[in-house]
């Protein structure tokens, strides 16, 4: 099990100021994973270079920190653990290209069976700042 298959620690979920992206690529998913776990749209959309693109559902593609923030309300909004793993990452400079198996599965707080999933093709871009944030995140990939 990876990190980001982890159960939130419940001093990580109280302080999501401390959760940002990482310096070191190979880490972002975990890094990612714990930002989705505190149930912050705001702390998730740290993740995200201002102009990034989001498909929260195959073909639709979201920009802007408004629309991001948005879509990551109503997925919060479940309140189902997000479980990731990488498949692939593939690297060139401060580009990277990273291939992740992901799913949500449980009973949402609205009191229905949730369960969600895919295979994600992202770009992810090193910062100024020597961080990685996504550029695009299509979680559903190809089916997008």
């Amino acid at each position: 099990m990876t990190d980001s298959q982890q159960p939130p620690r419940a001093d990580d979920l109280m302080r999501p100021n401390s959760v940002e992206p990482t310096t070191d690529v190979d880490g972002h998913l975990a890094a990612y994973g714990a930002a989705f776990a505190t149930g912050s749209s705001a702390v998730v959309d740290r993740f995200y270079e201002p102009d990034a693109v989001l498909v929260p559902q195959p073909g639709t593609a979201l920009t802007g920190a408004s629309a991001r923030l948005a879509a990551y309300e109503h997925l919060l909004g479940f309140g189902v653990p997000m479980i990731a793993e990488t498949r692939h990452l593939y690297v060139a400079g401060d580009i990277a290209l990273s291939v992740v198996d992901w799913s949500m599965r449980g009973t949402a707080h609205q009191g229905y069976r949730l369960d969600l999933g895919g295979v994600a093709a992202d770009v992810l871009r090193r910062g100024a700042d020597g961080r990685w944030r996504y550029l695009i995140n299509n979680p559903f990939g190809t089916g997008s």
